[in-house]
């Protein structure tokens, strides 16, 4: 036995409105977890050329150290 509720003038049963609910919040659940952008780095203000290369090879020695602690 289905409850049947009229919505939109439609007779729509119980179980069509559970699953509606369901697929939405984990619709909702899928799309708020699946991350943002990835952000740039500010630009980097190097009075040389060798100070840039510096600063851009500690930058990637640190996002690869952080990348190896994660897994």
């Amino acid at each position: 036995m289905v409850v049947q509720y009229k919505i939109f003038g439609q007779q729509v049963g119980s179980h069509v409105l559970a699953m509606a609910t369901l697929g939405t919040t984990a619709l909702v659940a899928f799309t708020s977890t699946r991350g943002g952008k990835k952000t740039d780095t500010p630009p980097i203000k190097a009075e040389s050329s060798d100070e840039e290369k510096y600063i851009k090879d500690f930058l990637a020695k640190m996002e690869a150290e952080d990348n190896k602690a994660k897994h």
